[in-house]
């Protein structure tokens, strides 16, 4: 697939690039509830408008008086990626690895900032530098997929989903990734199967939930999105994802438009 007729599918199906760029390295620490920062009892994902507004304050007054603390940075800038504020996190995870050269998690969470940010060559060097062949690390496979979907190397990127899965079996993160993947490609069926199997996990959170949601909502299958939505999300969220999802709908001939001529020039060329 060119990077043009990428560049069309992801402008069709915006939502997909952005849950790559924040669930690629998701872990627990994603969840507001570490000692040393500001507690929180929502897990990020699942925050409103004003609760994300309100925790990326408190966060930013935390990590203004602890600048190189990696826990409230690591946190700070997760919250400022929900809010689409990319440059800003990227600049706060700069701060953090200096303080922290050698700390993977640092590291990982570095790449994800450069790859929201849209340096995703930057980020592919980061995460590499990151990982030890003699210790691997499944976030960091993870992680990597993600930067490689979004530089449309989907075969790649899918040998790297099933290597963090070796070592760590049905994650449900790693699924989600795998199954957006397919998504990014045009195999719906696919990505539904790898969905479906991560939302059935321990730990599956809101985000697996939503893709799986787009993912049938793509298809058709817009009621049964609909229901899904909603008791995944508040009453505002919900109302802006179905309004998303009808978009999508409205447009789903152009996306197998152009998922049927990339496969003619592949089989032409």
């Amino acid at each position: 697939m060119t990077q043009h007729r990428r560049l069309q599918i992801l402008a069709t199906a915006g939502l997909v690039l952005a849950v790559l760029a924040t669930s690629g390295c998701s872990t627990s620490r994603d969840r507001l509830t570490t000692g040393s920062i500001p507690t929180m009892n929502k897990a990020v994902d699942s925050m409103s408008e004003p609760e994300l507004a309100r925790a990326a304050d408190s966060m930013g007054q935390a990590y203004d008086r602890k600048p190189k603390d990696r826990s409230i940075g690591l946190s700070y800038a997760n919250v400022l990626m929900m809010q689409g504020r990319n440059a800003q996190a990227l600049a706060v995870m700069q701060q953090v690895a200096i303080a922290n050269p050698t700390d993977r998690e640092v590291l990982a969470a570095l790449g994800k900032a450069q790859a929201a940010a849209g340096q995703l060559d930057k980020a592919l060097g980061t995460i590499n530098r990151a990982q030890t062949p003699d210790r691997p690390d499944w976030r960091l496979y993870s992680a990597e997929g993600a930067v490689l979907d979004q530089l449309g190397r989907s075969d790649e990127a899918r040998g790297r989903y099933r290597m963090a899965l070796q070592i760590q079996p049905n994650d449900p993160s790693v699924l989600s990734n795998l199954g957006m993947s397919y998504v990014l490609t045009g195999d719906l069926k696919t990505a539904e199967t790898y969905l479906r199997q991560a939302q059935q996990q321990p730990g599956a959170d809101s985000r697996v939930r939503q893709n799986l949601a787009l993912v049938i909502g793509l298809q058709g299958r817009f009621q049964e999105a609909e229901q899904m939505a909603a008791q995944e999300l508040n009453p505002q969220q919900a109302a802006a994802n179905l309004q998303y999802l009808r978009g999508m709908l409205s447009q789903q001939n152009s996306w197998q438009q152009l998922a049927s001529e990339d496969k003619s020039k592949k089989k032409n060329g």
